[in-house]
């Protein structure tokens, strides 16, 4: 054998023991004083993700999980897009991981996901005063108090110009047709944004199923769904700053401003643009990312929500005419009160809060939804929890599914069945039902999502009649969505 020969054998062997020795590294990951859960970590930087985003043809858990938690139990370790990850269907473990907020674990989001809103780094998201800025601007502009004061009125004229539209046509994307509604709703709210003075093509469809694309890996390559998802991002970014360099130059210029901006309400970017002057952190960039996220955070919840709850209805049609005659007794009531005391005909606070069974409507469905495939945190200290140690900086997902897909606490749980929400206790409400968050990360906004639901529905069930042309499977990969897309046939009621 010559030398050469010899020196090349030598460095193949010392590269495969190194490779060898690194795969092994990474399928047995260490930790300081404890073991980890059980579990597989995957191939190296995949890990287990392309499992992950298997399609599973079921409102049930998504097999990824539900496999692991029969195999493992209800913690275990696994490797998501590059990250190393323990997952916990356990109810106390839930329970305590969403007390310990800034304590044991940051708040944290997934790296794609990051990377589409605008942010390189997922802590500065996870920052205190920026989280706290975040939420106060939510309930500013879309609380309780806002949502019941001003918002009604406008949701509902919104949802009877949206279905006067889908009337109109042949059929109807139910999912297409409500993400378009619901991003011009709250964009318009936001940041003043029209459809139809824009020249852009229509926004709210760029981001129908806009969630699944934080699941992929971030690798940036044309044709793939998260390259298709920063061009939507670039281009709503770029979007809002135009809007907030017009504004800039209307209040600096000395001419009177036009009718537009003359008449137009004060809205979240007003108050974003006033706030810049003293908080550092709002730069344009970042402001207009503050904007793009709360889009996003309303957007994809109320669209998918309200898509899922007209394909329910659809097929179960003793909950939807319970629904109308709920609607159709508040309509009568308000006829006698306008002949008595002339008011307006439009829905109010009070009427929103009687309709007793479409509450149970929205509450079924947001549990069968499970929009999100867990609560996301990171473990800023090593956690010992039941005799293992979950290692810092790895990442926690919380699988709130299986809460809400418990069949103790709900019989028979993949069932629509609104009606058990008349004997459900607000113990079980507030341990384990978990749609808008927990613990210190309770949705600002979650009144707002179920009022606009309810808003909608009062307008669909009370003037329209609507049937299933095609379509409507759902499938979980693990985000809800539509397999082969549900198409409706919206008409008016005689």
């Amino acid at each position: 054998m010559t030398m050469l020969s010899l020196i090349v054998v030598c460095a193949t062997t010392l590269f495969v023991i190194y490779i060898t020795h690194w795969v092994y590294r990474w399928r047995n990951p260490k930790c300081n004083g404890g073991k980890l859960p059980p579990g597989s970590m995957g191939f190296p930087f995949i890990g287990e993700t392309f499992e992950l985003r298997r399609c599973s043809d079921s409102l049930d858990v998504h097999s990824f999980f539900k496999k692991r938690i029969q195999k493992y139990g209800s913690i275990f370790r696994t490797s998501l897009a590059g990250r190393q990850v323990v997952v916990s269907s356990d109810p106390n473990f839930i329970h305590f991981i969403l007390q310990q907020e800034g304590k044991l674990v940051d708040l944290w989001y997934m790296d794609t996901f990051t990377k589409i809103l605008g942010q390189d780094d997922p802590s500065i998201l996870a920052i205190g005063s920026i989280t706290k800025y975040f939420k106060s601007l939510i309930l500013t502009h879309f609380g309780i108090e806002t949502t019941k004061n001003n918002l009604l009125p406008k949701l509902e004229a919104l949802s009877k110009q949206s279905l006067s539209s889908w009337s109109s046509q042949p059929s109807i994307n139910v999912k297409e047709a409500v993400s378009s509604m619901v991003f011009n709703c709250t964009s318009g709210m936001l940041f003043g944004y029209d459809p139809i003075k824009s020249s852009q093509e229509d926004l709210g469809l760029m981001f129908t199923n806009f969630l699944r694309s934080i699941l992929y890996f971030p690798v940036n390559i044309p044709g793939t769904a998260f390259h298709e998802s920063l061009k939507n991002q670039k281009m709503v970014l770029e979007m809002i700053k135009d809007v907030m360099k017009r504004r800039r130059h209307s209040s600096s210029s000395s001419s009177l401003p036009d009718e537009e901006i003359k008449h137009r309400r004060r809205d979240a970017l007003d108050d974003v643009m006033e706030d810049m002057k003293r908080e550092v952190f709002l730069t344009d960039d970042f402001s207009a990312f503050v904007m793009f996220s709360l889009i996003i955070a309303s957007s994809e919840t109320i669209s998918a929500s309200l898509s899922l709850a007209i394909k329910l209805l659809t097929e179960h049609p003793l909950a939807l005419k319970e629904l109308r005659d709920e609607h159709e007794a508040i309509l009568q009531m308000r006829k006698e009160n306008i002949t008595n005391n002339h008011q307006e005909s439009c829905i109010t606070w009070e009427e929103y809060k009687s309709m007793t069974f479409t509450s149970y409507v929205i509450n079924e469905t947001l549990r069968l939804a499970n929009l999100t495939p867990g609560i996301i945190r990171r473990a800023r200290n090593d956690i010992n929890y039941d005799g293992y140690i979950i290692p810092k900086g790895w990442t926690v997902v919380l699988v709130t599914s299986t809460l809400h897909l418990n069949s103790v606490k709900f019989p028979d749980p993949l069932v629509f069945n609104p009606w058990r929400w008349k004997d459900i206790g607000k113990e079980i409400t507030r341990k384990d039902f978990l749609v808008f968050g927990g613990g210190l990360r309770v949705c600002p906004g979650a009144e707002f999502s179920k009022a606009f639901i309810g808003t909608f529905l009062h307008a669909i069930v009370t003037n329209y009649t609507w049937k299933k042309t095609k379509g409507g499977d759902v499938i979980r990969d693990p985000a809800l969505t539509f397999k082969d897309d549900l198409y409706i046939q919206v008409r008016r009621s005689e």
